[in-house]
C-alpha cells in the first residue's frame, strides 16, 4: 500500500522508456482518437494528476510499488481482489492492492495484519516447544512479509532513487513478524531477508511490473481478473519470443551446417581413386 505522499522529490523515471511503452499501449487499449491526438490524451491525463495533487513522476512511483504487490501476488500463487492507483483520505492510502475477501474483513473490522495476529497469536507455540502444528502459519507470515516488501522493492528495481519508507507495508511485515520472531533483532534479520527476497522474486518479472502499471495510470483500477489477463499476455508474449527465437538459431544451425557441407564436398571429391580407364591411359 503506499500511503500519502509516498513519493520523494525529484526524478523517479523507470528504467524501461515509458514513451515506447505508452505508445504500445495506447494500441492494446484501443485508444480512441477523436481529433485530439497525444496532446489531448496528454492534458487530460495532466489534469487527472492536478487534480490528485501529484506530479508525474509521483504516479509513476505510486503505480509502480502497487504493481509490485500485486506481481508478487501472483508470483507466490495468491489471488489478487484488485489494485489502485486512486486515493483514499478516509483511509490514508494514496495506492492499494488488496486480497480476496479483504473488502468484506474491512467491513467487519478485521482488514488488517493486527487482526491476525491478535486471532493466531493465543496458539502459537512458545520458544522450544514444537511448531510443526502451525508449520502452515509460518510458511503464510513468511509470504505475506515478501508481499508487503514487495511494493519497495519494485520502486528500488525499476526507478531512480530510493523509495520512501512505506510505514504502513512495514508495520503491517512487522505485525505478523511478531508471530514467529522473539525479539526486535530477530524482527529486523527477518524483514531484512524479506526485502531481499523480495527484489529476487520480481526480477524476472520487471517487463510485466512496467506493464501493468502502465496499464494502471491508465484505468487507475484493475481487478484480479484484468490483472491476471496482462500477466498471462505478458507471459506468452515472453514463451513466443523465446520460441521464435529458438527457431532461428535453429535455422541459422542448419545453413552454416550447409554451408560447412558445401566447402567439403569438392575436398571429398578431390580424395577419390581415379577411374579404371585413367590407369590404363
Amino acid at each position: 500500500m503506499s500511503e500519502a505522499n509516498p513519493a520523494q522529490e525529484g526524478t523517479a523515471q523507470p528504467a524501461t522508456s515509458l514513451a515506447g511503452m505508452e505508445a504500445a499501449a495506447g494500441v492494446e487499449q484501443g485508444t480512441n482518437d477523436n481529433g485530439g491526438g497525444l496532446d489531448a490524451e496528454v492534458d487530460e491525463y495532466g489534469e487527472l494528476l492536478a487534480s490528485l495533487g501529484r506530479i508525474y513522476d509521483q504516479d509513476v512511483r505510486i503505480a509502480v510499488h502497487e504493481a509490485g504487490h500485486a506481481v508478487c501476488a501472483r508470483v507466490l500463487g495468491h489471488e489478487v481482489g484488485g489494485v489502485t492507483v486512486n486515493p483514499n483520505v478516509a483511509r490514508g492510502y494514496q495506492g492499494f492492492c488488496w486480497g480476496v475477501g479483504h473488502t468484506e474483513a474491512f467491513a467487519e473490522g478485521r482488514g488488517d495484519a493486527s487482526d491476525v495476529r491478535d486471532a493466531v497469536g493465543p496458539i502459537m507455540p512458545q520458544a522450544g516447544e514444537d511448531r510443526r502444528a502451525v508449520a502452515d502459519i509460518f510458511g503464510s507470515v513468511y509470504a505475506k512479509c515478501i508481499e508487503f516488501l514487495a511494493g519497495r522493492a519494485a520502486e528500488r528495481m525499476l526507478l531512480d532513487g530510493e523509495p520512501a519508507v512505506p510505514a504502513d507495508d512495514l508495520r503491517q511485515a512487522r505485525e505478523l513478524a511478531l508471530l514467529i520472531c522473539n525479539s526486535e533483532e530477530a524482527i529486523d534479520t527477518f524483514l531484512a531477508h524479506c526485502d531481499v527476497a523480495a527484489h529476487d522474486l520480481l526480477l524476472p518479472y520487471g517487463p510485466i511490473i512496467m506493464t501493468l502499471q502502465l496499464v494502471l495510470r491508465i484505468k487507475r483500477t484493475l481487478d484480479g481478473a484484468e490483472i491476471d489477463k496482462i500477466i498471462w499476455d505478458m507471459e506468452a508474449r515472453k514463451a513466443l519470443a523465446k520460441e521464435l527465437k529458438r527457431r532461428a538459431d535453429w535455422r541459422n544451425a542448419e545453413l552454416a551446417a550447409a554451408r560447412f557441407q558445401a566447402k567439403c564436398d569438392p575436398l571429398d571429391a578431390a580424395w577419390l581413386p581415379s577411374s579404371s580407364h585413367d590407369e590404363v591411359q
